[in-house]
């Protein structure tokens, strides 16, 4: 978690191939998952967020490559939050309700 705006930077271009400008918000996580940093390129910048947990909460975070993937803004929310992701009572997005 030592690394800034450059480091993330390269980071996501050269282990990731991907673009660092894209509108995308990249999440690194620290090796104890109670520190999470965000890189978003916001039009004429960077912003870099810092994130940790107090206490015992640690957020949930992949532990291999086939469990990376996008998140909703709703799982953001979560994740920030120190919840897991997966809420299994939580209504998934273009599900049909019942009308009772």
């Amino acid at each position: 978690m030592r690394k800034s705006f450059d480091g993330l930077m390269a980071i996501i271009r050269d282990t990731y191939q991907m673009d660092p400008y894209a509108n995308a918000l990249y999440l690194f996580c620290g090796h104890d998952s109670r520190k999470l940093k965000a890189l978003h390129f916001d039009k004429d910048g960077f912003v870099l967020l810092l994130k940790r947990l107090d206490g015992s909460g640690r957020f949930q975070w992949p532990r291999s490559a086939s469990e990376v993937r996008a998140l909703t803004r709703q799982e953001y929310r979560w994740l920030l939050e120190g919840l897991s992701i997966e809420q299994p009572k939580a209504i998934k997005p273009g599900s049909k309700q019942k009308d009772y």
